[in-house]
Order: C-alpha cells, then sequence, then structure tokens
C-alpha cells in the first residue's frame, strides 16, 4: 500500500491528548466525565417518549424542547444503573441485550452495563420476534432492556425460548403487576441508588481489561443466522484513539479546519445498535468532552437540526439525498428561484473543484452564499461545521455541492469487525469521492487476485479486495470459528470490499465482493435469506433480490408460468400466451404481489420488497445467468436488466460523476 506523505499525517501520528489512552470504556468515560463534570453531556427532547425517569429523575421539557444533563448528573446515572443491573443479577461478563431506538437512555444503559462487568448485545428495535429471539438467545443473554410496552410485548412472545433472569423497560408501562423480574429503568436506579457502594463500583471497572469482550454487534452474513461480531474494549478503544488523533483540536491546525472538542454538539438519531453511531456518536463524543443531542427520530431531523443547532452529525448517504431534495422542493416553487438554485448549485460545485478559486469565482460564491447558501444553513441550524457519511457509499457530485454550501461531509469507510473506522477523510484535506486514508496504526493492504481486467482498466490507482489489521479489528465471530476462519488470511481481515488507493493514499469505494446488500440508510440486508422464502412458492419460479445503496428492497422475479396458466384458466383470465407480454398485465402483477405481500409479513421492516418487476426468461447455465452449481450470477442478471432495476428505483440511466 502507499505510504502517505503529508504534514497533516505526520502530526496526526505524534499527537496525544488526555482523551488518548489504553483505559476500558467504562473507565474512559468516568475519567471524561470528571474532566468535564460541569459542561453538557445530553440534551434530550420533551414530550417524545413516556420516560420513567422522569420527572423524578429529571426534569421533563416542555414539548418539542430540549433540556440539558451535565456529564456530572450522567455519571452519577450511569454509576446507579451499573449497580442496579449488578442487583438484578448481572455478573462479571454476562451478556444483556438493549432493544431499543437512540435516545438518552440508551446511551446511559449502555454505559451502565459497561461499567458494571456486562458485556453489551444490540437488537434492532425492527426486528422481527423471531429474530428478537435468536438475537438474545445466541449470546445467551441473561437479561434485556427494551424500550416501551410494545417491545416488551415481543420479548415476552418469546421468552419461553430464552433464559432471562430480568427484563427492564425504559418508558413506563401498564400491568404486569405479577411479574417480578420485569422492572422500569427508575426501578433499576433506584435499586443502583440503595446498593450503591464506590468500592465495589471501583472493583468493577479495575476487573476489566481491554481484551476483555464490550459488544457483541450481529451482523447478517449471506447466507443464514447473523454473526455476532466480538468487538472487545480494547478495539473500540484503538478506533476511538485512532479518529480522536484525526479530528483533534491539533496544535498544528489553522482555527478554520473543523475538529471535535468540548465545544462540540453532535446531532444523534442513526441506530445505536449500529457500530457506526456507537462508535462515532457516543463513545468517541462522550471521551471528547462533546455533548450529544438526540433526535426525535430520522424522520424529525429536519425541526431537530434547527432546534438544537449542532455543530456535526454522524449520517448515512440518504439522509443527506434528502436533506438535496428538500432543497430542491423549496426551491420549485417558483421558475425564477429554481433557476437561481441551480445556478447556485453549479457554483458550490466549481467552488469545491478548485484548490484557488480567481476572483470571478469568489464574487460568484458570495452571491450565491446570499441568495442560497446562507438560507440552507440556517435550515441547518446554522453551526454546522462538518457532517460525517458512512454506512455506504456517497454521491461525489452530492459531496461537491455540500462543500461548496459550506457544508462539508466527510466520508469515512468501515465495518463492524473494524469498531468500525478504517478511513475517514482528514478534516486538513477534504476530497469528495474518496474514503479518506487509513487512520493511524491500521495497516491495509490490497488483494489483486480477485479483480477482473475490466476492474484493473478502470482504476487509475492499485485496486483489489481491502484487506485490514489492526488494533481495531476483531477477533472473530461469537461461537463461529468456522466463519472466523473464512474471514482473515494470514492474520489479515478480508472486507469483502473493492478499494482502490490513488498514488497519495486516499482510498476509493468500488463494489462489493460479498453479496450482502447495503441500504442508503445504513441498514444491511442478506439476500439469501429473503430469497429462500420463495423457495417454495408455487407462484415464483426465480428470485434475486436487489437494492444496494438503494433506499428500500426491491426484487426481479421469474414467475412459475405453468400455475400461472392454471390460475388464468381456472378464473376465467384471459392473460396475454406471449410471456413477454404476460408479465406486464396487471392482473399477473398483482397475482405476484399477494405473494410478495405474504412472504413480507415474516420479515424485518428493512428487509421488506417494496417494488419488484418480473422477467420472463428463466436464468440458467446456458444464458450465463446462473452458475454451474446453479448459484445467480447476480453481476450477469443486473447487467441483463438493468432497466428493469432502474425502472424499480425511478431513474432512467445511472449518471455517471465526471
Amino acid at each position: 500500500m502507499v505510504e502517505i506523505d503529508a504534514p497533516w499525517f505526520r502530526a496526526e501520528q505524534e499527537y496525544t491528548d488526555e482523551v488518548i489512552g489504553d483505559s476500558t470504556l467504562g473507565r474512559m468515560f468516568e475519567q471524561s466525565a470528571s474532566r468535564n463534570s460541569s459542561l453538557d453531556a445530553q440534551w434530550y427532547k420533551g414530550g417524545v417518549y413516556d420516560r420513567s425517569l422522569t420527572p423524578d429523575v429529571l426534569p421533563e421539557p416542555p414539548a418539542g424542547e430540549f433540556a440539558a444533563l451535565t456529564y456530572e448528573r450522567m455519571q452519577t446515572i450511569v454509576q446507579y444503573l451499573a449497580a442496579g443491573f449488578r442487583e438484578l443479577g448481572m455478573e462479571t461478563d454476562d451478556r444483556v441485550g438493549i432493544y431499543a431506538d437512540t435516545r438518552m437512555e440508551w446511551a446511559q444503559t449502555d454505559l451502565g452495563i459497561l461499567t458494571g462487568g456486562g458485556v453489551v448485545t444490540t437488537v434492532y428495535t425492527e426486528s422481527s420476534p423471531s429474530q428478537v429471539q435468536y438475537l438474545l438467545d445466541d449470546p445467551d443473554a441473561m437479561g434485556v432492556v427494551c424500550e416501551n410496552e410494545s417491545l416488551l410485548e415481543n420479548v415476552l412472545e418469546v421468552e419461553d425460548d430464552l433464559d432471562l433472569q430480568f427484563i427492564v423497560v425504559i418508558d413506563n408501562y401498564d400491568g404486569y403487576e405479577d411479574r417480578d423480574d420485569i422492572y422500569s429503568l427508575k426501578e433499576v436506579l433506584d435499586i443502583g441508588h440503595e446498593a450503591f457502594d464506590i468500592e465495589a463500583y471501583e472493583g468493577w471497572l479495575a476487573e476489566r481489561t481491554l481484551e476483555d469482550t464490550a459488544s457483541l454487534i450481529y451482523t447478517s452474513g449471506t447466507t443464514g443466522q447473523p454473526k455476532g461480531v466480538q468487538l472487545t474494549h480494547g478495539n473500540f478503544r484503538a478506533n476511538i484513539n485512532q479518529v480522536r488523533k484525526r479530528f483533534a483540536p491539533r496544535p498544528d491546525r489553522d482555527p478554520s479546519v473543523p475538529t471535535v472538542s468540548t465545544d462540540t454538539r453532535a446531532l444523534s438519531f442513526l441506530p445505536l445498535a449500529h457500530v457506526f453511531e456507537r462508535t462515532g456518536g457516543h463513545f468517541f463524543m462522550f471521551a471528547s468532552g462533546g455533548t450529544v443531542a438526540y433526535a426525535e427520530s430520522a424522520d424529525t431531523v429536519a425541526d431537530d437540526i434547527k432546534t438544537v443547532k449542532p455543530t456535526t452529525a454522524t449520517s448515512v448517504p440518504r439522509v443527506y439525498e434528502r436533506i438535496y431534495d428538500s432543497m430542491r422542493e423549496q426551491a420549485s416553487e417558483s421558475p425564477t428561484k429554481e433557476r437561481i438554485f441551480e445556478w447556485a448549485l453549479d457554483v458550490a460545485r466549481d467552488y469545491a473543484r478548485t484548490d484557488a478559486p480567481g476572483v470571478g469565482l469568489r464574487v460568484k460564491h458570495a452571491l450565491a452564499d446570499r441568495l442560497v447558501f446562507e438560507t440552507v444553513k440556517e435550515q441547518m441550524g446554522g453551526n454546522i461545521e462538518m457532517f460525517i457519511s458512512g454506512g455506504g457509499s456517497l454521491s461525489k457530485r452530492l459531496a461537491e455541492i455540500f462543500q461548496g454550501m459550506g457544508l462539508p461531509i466527510y466520508e469515512g469507510y468501515g465495518l463492524t469487525e473494524t469498531a468500525p473506522v478504517v478511513s475517514i477523510n482528514p478534516p486538513d484535506d477534504l476530497r469528495p469521492g474518496t474514503l479518506g486514508p487509513p487512520l493511524v496504526d491500521i495497516e491495509t493492504k490490497l488483494d489483486e487476485s480477485v479483480i477482473s481486467a475490466d476492474q484493473k482498466e478502470k482504476a487509475t490507482g492499485d485496486i483489489g479486495e481491502l484487506l485490514v489489521k489492526g488494533p481495531n479489528v476483531t477477533s472473530g465471530y461469537w461461537n463461529r470459528p468456522d466463519a472466523t476462519e473464512d474471514a482473515f488470511t494470514d492474520g489479515w481481515f478480508r472486507t469483502g470490499d473493492i478499494i482502490e488507493q490513488t498514488d497519495d493514499g486516499f482510498l476509493v469505494y468500488h463494489d462489493r465482493l460479498k453479496q450482502i446488500i447495503v441500504l442508503d440508510t445504513g441498514k444491511n440486508v442478506a439476500p439469501g435469506p429473503i430469497e429462500d422464502q420463495f423457495a417454495t412458492s408455487d407462484r415464483i419460479e426465480q428470485t434475486m433480490v436487489v437494492g444496494d445503496n438503494e433506499k428500500f428492497i426491491g426484487a426481479l422475479f421469474v414467475p412459475n408460468f405453468e400455475t400461472l396458466g392454471r390460475w388464468a384458466e381456472k378464473n376465467d383470465v384471459d392473460i396475454p400466451r406471449n410471456k413477454a407480454d404476460a408479465i406486464e398485465d396487471e392482473r399477473v402483477v398483482e397475482w405476484i404481489a399477494e405473494e410478495v405481500d405474504a412472504i413480507n409479513e415474516t420479515l424485518a421492516k428493512h428487509e421488506r420488497i417494496k417494488e419488484f418487476r418480473l422477467v420472463s426468461s428463466e436464468w440458467t447455465p446456458e444464458n450465463d445467468m446462473l452458475t454451474p452449481s446453479m448459484k445467480l450470477k447476480r453481476r450477469n442478471v443486473l447487467s441483463e436488466h438493468d432497466a428493469k432495476v432502474a425502472d424499480i428505483y425511478g431513474y432512467e440511466t445511472v449518471e455517471a460523476d465526471d
């Protein structure tokens, strides 16, 4: 791999401060809370939840407004929760699940379990009951913290297959008076308050080491059940150190360069169950002494960002696309506004693509700023210094527009197995269309043996499957030695992604070797299990799920034409005899849709097929759509039916970045 030779990178390697260290996550939080005791740690919104912690433990702010929680107060809550969980029976290394949306209490619970010596395993709120059962049973979770009564009922539906000693509900709930193993979060805190002993607490912190598992985060494979990625305190701590070196307010930096410090206020809305937000918007922010404000939901970000006025936010490409779409929609209110907006976007992109704008471009940019950009920035709260993007591929054109407007997006790359950040654009040298160079102490190399000649021809630098080593890389998967062995080669973790490296060390994303679909919301979806659901269908002969870097899951189906013919005859439906014409018939599409709707009921929300198109020709080895062993050649199918896939997602052609 290319050696990076830049002053900022050398300064990054040498930099250290009070945030960087070798303490466990619990100790790291304690140290930060002590340093920053009077500063705001969390902001929480009123009128959203029926919180059990309010109003007795924390004041309930007026609906739509935010209240602040200092590091000192948050530290006390975390300590009491740690003691409370220990009183409920949690012992060192016990696994406890968190089954809730991103919110203040998620963070407090996470740190309470960790400081109490436990291991956190995460469950997405949209998981089906059977998935909840698996995600709690596989790690042998002895307890679970769920958000509300609705999610409590999901847990109770599958509790006979689990070995839970306690269930904790964050919000208030009704009923279950006959259960002595169900508690509200406030009850856990009260139990901990009464039992808290500082020496015992220090003992729980002291017995944890960097080698101990901190969390199990489940990531889907191409087939079978999800795998639990084992991430240690050391894995997370190393990544926090690495990211800190890149974004710290280092003395070598110009004051205009955006950084993360105690003055940072971050808006958090991505799932904390995902490692991206967990590290970037949670552990890293609290280690740095920043403030984390929790949006009501992803749907309210546009309003919450105006109220919170954050300096930064971590998000996925789809959110930036929505922001852009919203801007365009507002500009379309009149022809004049639309023309000005389109002109301003061209100016923004030109400005971002030049290192030394001339007088003419600077004048245009100042005018565009006054006419358009200032309004956009005010809608973002007026204080944004930088956005962070991950969990999917960000459009280079979109990144350039945001940068030119004064809202820079720093795109990065990572995986659950790398805790997660491998690379990210440095504040000193932002390059849209790249993933930045690797972080300090991360070794990378490219396996060119998996790359085709066409892929090599398209690349201007070295290209191959990215292999990674570093203190942030997992040691393997929970109870899956086979999967662990497959994921590594000679000590290198195989990312499954095709990456190019520029001559000066920046990484550029090309494609995936793995079949995992990554939605532009950051959700990972394994297509195999979904396709398998249709294996016994009498209406559908073949299925291929699509949706990588899109906003939802789609599918291509080859109907079972024999069954279709029988159905048509039985119901006296006159459908075209020609297959190509038949798949365009609305009645045939509706007939297939009934089957899709039935299968969707068995899937998690983000896995459900929202749009599909029909294909008239069977996929076979003879037409090169299947391998000799009858496995789908996905790229060949996509190439053959690219117009249908484009139609699913509402575009006619894919516009390449120039």
